[in-house]
């Protein structure tokens, strides 16, 4: 057999091995190689390289080792301490990330795994850059390439995840065939779930699909038995964030930022939104931001009465974000109102297409009602209800920008409706 022959066969048999920068973990045997040489490791130190190998660029928690180490035998922190020395002494102090009081992360990319074949391996790392790089080009591009993976290897769930992740993002953004990319997305996810019940990152992808599409409560529910069985898990708490806030849970939704961040002090959250809707606008201005700042804090500086500065945020982020209709539209709507054209925002907003995130309905309303336009903006917010998205009562009640609306006869039907939402929903959290 020719030496490429040989070569084509080992890129498409399944691996049984981790691989990463020179080193290759085989869990099955309880080996370590180094450029193919073994490399002596304690059992304790290889049991906890295995554990954070599987969980790579992810948190895994003291309690988490301790539990996996030694599951039924309580010993001191210091074992795990000393475990991790070893560790670092025999595959490098960079692979290995401490997080101060919380536990440690894996750092080194990870270029595959057992049960997956090489070259389908490489074609997925190449597809999770390309969707971490977030533009709609990278994504499109990333979402063949999950397609490839899972012609080559079915019953690769990691694939399944990522592809109805990108799936979901084109819904959203891409301004093209969002339906049919959000039934993709769906069937993605059942796939991945299908395969393997327990992939963490499938359920935190799949959180905000689920409130996308009317479903936080259940989002909820399935999060809450979720963290009975994974007490520890930041983004689990990070997706709750946004389920609760959805249900109408703005204390809930805060607090399972606090606890996400307690986890995993590095974990991004959407706990803007949540201070936002709570009327704290200077904490919202402190928290968003990054390469995603578009919509939010703009409109928080504008509650503040800033308009100065709303416009001069605007003005500088339309002309140069490559950002979806939806996303146009509410920002393109905003400026209108800072620059007092209250007619072009009411024109704009009218003729909007269907919005893939209910969300984006109640900001359309806040902008109805500040131009003293409290039926189209009661019209969106029950669409936005409708939608599975509750507004908590406390903002129904206290945002500025909804006086007009609450002076509109309808207001108290639109308040009972919130409010026995949200109870139903406090009960779900609660149970």
């Amino acid at each position: 057999m020719a030496a490429h022959e040989i070569s084509n066969k080992n890129q498409t048999r399944p691996e049984t091995a981790y691989r990463f920068s020179e080193f290759e973990v085989y869990p099955a045997e309880r080996l370590l190689k180094r450029q193919d040489a073994p490399v002596s490791l304690t059992p304790k130190s290889f049991d906890a390289l295995v554990c954070l190998v599987r969980k790579a660029g992810r948190l895994v928690t003291k309690d988490e080792l301790m539990q996996t180490l030694w599951p039924s035998t309580f010993v001191a922190e210091a074992n795990l301490t000393n475990a991790m020395v070893s560790l670092r002494k025999a595959i490098g102090r960079e692979a290995i990330r401490t997080v101060s009081k919380h536990g440690y992360r894996f750092e080194l990319p990870v270029h595959g795994e057992p049960g997956v074949a090489r070259d389908t391996y490489e074609i997925f790392s190449r597809a999770k850059e390309l969707t971490a790089n977030r533009s709609l080009e990278g994504v499109m591009r990333a979402r063949e390439l999950y397609w490839l993976c899972i012609a080559k290897d079915p019953t690769f769930a990691l694939a399944w995840a990522w592809l109805g992740r990108t799936c979901a993002i084109l819904a959203k953004f891409s301004n093209k065939n969002a339906e049919s990319e959000m039934e993709l997305a769906q069937a993605a996810f059942r796939r991945a779930f299908a395969i393997d019940p327990d992939l963490a990152c499938a359920h935190q992808f799949y959180t905000p699909v689920q409130a996308d599409l009317g479903e936080a409560l259940e989002a909820l529910e399935r999060l809450r038995r979720r963290l009975s069985g994974h007490p520890s898990e930041p983004e689990s708490f990070a997706g709750l964030v946004q389920a609760l806030r959805y249900c109408g849970l703005l204390d809930e939704s805060i607090e399972a930022h606090r606890r996400a961040q307690d986890i995993d002090p590095t974990i991004v959250t959407s706990v803007p939104h949540t201070y936002f809707l709570k009327g704290d606008y200077k904490t919202t201005v402190e928290r968003y931001g990054g390469r995603a700042a578009f919509y939010l804090d703009a409109a928080a500086w504008a509650a503040l009465g800033d308009m100065e500065r709303t416009r001069a945020l605007l003005r500088q982020r339309l002309p140069a974000t490559g950002c979806s209709e939806m996303m146009s539209m509410a920002m393109t709507s905003l400026l209108a109102i800072a620059e007092e054209r209250f007619d072009d925002a009411v024109t704009l907003m009218d003729t909007r297409g269907h919005l893939p995130e209910p969300e984006m309905l109640f900001y359309l309303a806040r902008h109805y009602a500040y131009i003293r336009r409290p039926d189209r903006a009661i019209t969106a917010i029950r669409e936005a209800t409708a939608s599975g998205f509750v507004c908590a009562s406390y903002t129904l009640r206290c945002d500025p920008w909804l006086e007009s609306v609450r002076a509109n006869t309808s207001f108290l039907t639109l308040l009972n409706t919130a409010e026995q939402l949200t109870a139903r929903a406090r009960r779900v959290w609660a149970s």
